[in-house]
C-alpha cells in the first residue's frame, strides 16, 4: 500500500521486461463504488500486471474481477495476508485465514466471472493457528474451487499485538513449510514471499517452488530488478542508464498531463543505493521535487549527481 502505484510499476517495468507486477491492494468496495480510473488505471507498458484486491463477499469480488478483466489486467489476486486493523474490520485480508471455505467460495465466484487467472496471496496462518493445518486447509479448499496459483508469505500474521510493519518482520519465517506444501501439491503453482532480499536468495528458493515475490526489496532497492531478466528468465540484463532514460520520458509525459514531480520520483529514491552520489541524489529530489512547478529539470539535476559514479563503475 502507498508504494506500488502506477509510477512505481512503470519504473519497475523499465527495469525488467518479464517479471509480473502487482498493484497496491484495492478493495472490492473501492472498485465498485470509487473512482475506477484513478484506482485501476495503468500504463500499457506495465503489462504483465495483476490487480490485487481484498474482500469477503463472493458476488462483489466476482464483479471486481470482471471489472479488472475489462480494464485489461492479466490476473486478479485476492489478498488473504494483510494484517492491518482496517482490513480486519472489513473482514478481509489475513483474518480470512480462519475461514478457508469462505475464501474458496470467493475464489470460485471470481474464477467463474473471468477468463484471466485468479490467484491467492496468503500467510501460513494467524495468531494461535497451527500453520501446518491452517495453510494446508486454505490451499486445499481453494484448489478444490479451481485455484491453481498461490503466493505464500511464509510467516504467520499476529492480528493482536503486532503492527502491520512488525508483522512483516517479527513472526519467524517458515520456508520449509511452503516447500513441503509444494511437494505435496506438484500440480499447483506455488510462489514464496517474505524476507527475500537478493536475487541469489530468490534463485535458491526456485529450487523448491515455482516463483518468488519480492516486496520491500524491489521498491527499496529497485536496481536489483535490472538483473532479473538475466538471472531468472534467461534473457539479457537491463542497463540501468537505459531504464532511467525510459522512465525520464514517462516522467515528462506524466508532467504534461498534470502529475506532480514528487509522486513520479518517489519510486526512484532507492535506485542508486550504495553508490557514490546516491545521498545527494535523494536529497536533491526530496528538497526540490515537492516545490510548485517542479519539472524534469529537477530530476535531471539529481541524476547528474550520480552519473560520474555510474560512468566509472
Amino acid at each position: 500500500m502507498d508504494w506500488t502505484d502506477s509510477p512505481c510499476r512503470v519504473l519497475h517495468r523499465a527495469l525488467t521486461r518479464h517479471a509480473l507486477l502487482y498493484t497496491e491492494m484495492v478493495t472490492a468496495e473501492a472498485v465498485l463504488h470509487g473512482d475506477r480510473q484513478r484506482l485501476l488505471g495503468f500504463e500499457p507498458a506495465e503489462h504483465p500486471l495483476a490487480l490485487q484486491t481484498g474482500g469477503s463477499d463472493p458476488a462483489r469480488l466476482a464483479q471486481t474481477a470482471k471489472i479488472a478483466e475489462d480494464f485489461g489486467y492479466d490476473e486478479v489476486n485476492l489478498n488473504v495476508g494483510c494484517p492491518s486493523d482496517r482490513v480486519q474490520s472489513g473482514r478481509f485480508g489475513a483474518c480470512l485465514m480462519r475461514e478457508p471455505m469462505l475464501v474458496a467460495d470467493c475464489m470460485a465466484a471470481m474464477k467463474n466471472a473471468v477468463a484471466i487467472p485468479v490467484t491467492v496471496k496468503c500467510r501460513i496462518g494467524v495468531d494461535n493457528q497451527d500453520p501446518e493445518v491452517s495453510l494446508r486447509a486454505l490451499v486445499q479448499a481453494c484448489a478444490a474451487a479451481g485455484v491453481t496459483h498461490f503466493t505464500i508469505h511464509a510467516r504467520k500474521a499476529w492480528l493482536e499485538g503486532l503492527s502491520p510493519k512488525e508483522n512483516r518482520d517479527v513472526p519467524p519465517l517458515d520456508y520449509d513449510l511452503v516447500y513441503r506444501v509444494k511437494r505435496e501439491n506438484p500440480h499447483l503453482t506455488i510462489s514464496i514471499n517474505g524476507g527475500i532480499e537478493t536475487l541469489e536468495q530468490a534463485q535458491a528458493h526456485l529450487a523448491h517452488v515455482d516463483g518468488v515475490m519480492l516486496g520491500r526489496a524491489a521498491y527499496q532497492n529497485p536496481a536489483l530488478l535490472a538483473q532479473v531478466d538475466a538471472h531468472i528468465f534467461g534473457g539479457d540484463a537491463v542497463a540501468l542508464d537505459d531504464a532511467v532514460a525510459v522512465y525520464c520520458e514517462h516522467v515528462e509525459r506524466a508532467l504534461a498531463r498534470g502529475m506532480r514531480l514528487h509522486t513520479l520520483v518517489k519510486p526512484m529514491l532507492g535506485l542508486f543505493n550504495g553508490r557514490p552520489g546516491a545521498r545527494q541524489f535523494r536529497r536533491h529530489l526530496s528538497e526540490n521535487a515537492v516545490r510548485d512547478g517542479a519539472g524534469i529539470t529537477v530530476l535531471r539535476e539529481a541524476l547528474a549527481l550520480v552519473r560520474p559514479a555510474r560512468a566509472a563503475a
